[in-house]
């Protein structure tokens, strides 16, 4: 009980230091911006509103899985933003865009079932997604990791769920 008080006091200092410093502070404005302005939105409009998710939004609609994160039900997505796509191999997005089935797979291997918030995230060790598999929860100090990927802006609210925003794109295995 005194290890999960701990890390929800943990992860509630990340949530504040990453927030509120560090050159990730003007991407944390914009989506907070974007999700207080999208009160009421569901997952696909906020990450549209945030203006740092084009290249996820484009593809869940190649995918067919937009309608989806669009609907009922409440959904975790690791989002991974503009920046994160870019470090992937143009010939891999490329591949991927080509086979609905590959992109399915890896676009769903970032969104889980249920709204897990941080502080419900930093008490696992392993997160199932809707592809199937698990990715993997890592606390380090004040960083949250999920599959390799630092959460970078925790806890963007959406009317279906919440978005986790990730500094790369996770690749299933």
């Amino acid at each position: 009980m005194k290890r999960i008080r701990s890390i929800l006091a943990l992860s509630a200092a990340a949530a504040v230091a990453l927030a509120a410093a560090g050159p990730a502070s003007a991407h944390a404005f914009v989506l907070r911006d974007a999700a207080q302005a999208g009160a009421g939105k569901d997952i696909v409009e906020t990450a549209k509103a945030a203006g740092q998710f084009q290249t996820l939004t484009a593809l869940l609609k190649r995918a067919g899985l937009a309608k989806t994160l669009e609907g009922r039900g409440q959904f975790t997505v690791f989002a991974p933003t503009d920046r994160a796509f870019a470090k992937v191999p143009k010939k891999t997005l490329n591949a991927l865009a080509k086979n609905k089935a590959k992109l399915r797979s890896v676009l769903l291997y970032h969104v889980a079932m249920g709204k897990l918030t941080a502080a419900k995230v930093v008490k696992r060790k392993s997160i199932k997604t809707l592809n199937g598999q698990r990715v993997r929860v890592r606390v380090r100090s004040s960083n949250v990791f999920v599959g390799g990927a630092h959460v970078t802006m925790p806890d963007v609210a959406a009317s279906n769920g919440v978005i986790h925003v990730i500094n790369r794109v996770l690749i299933p295995r």
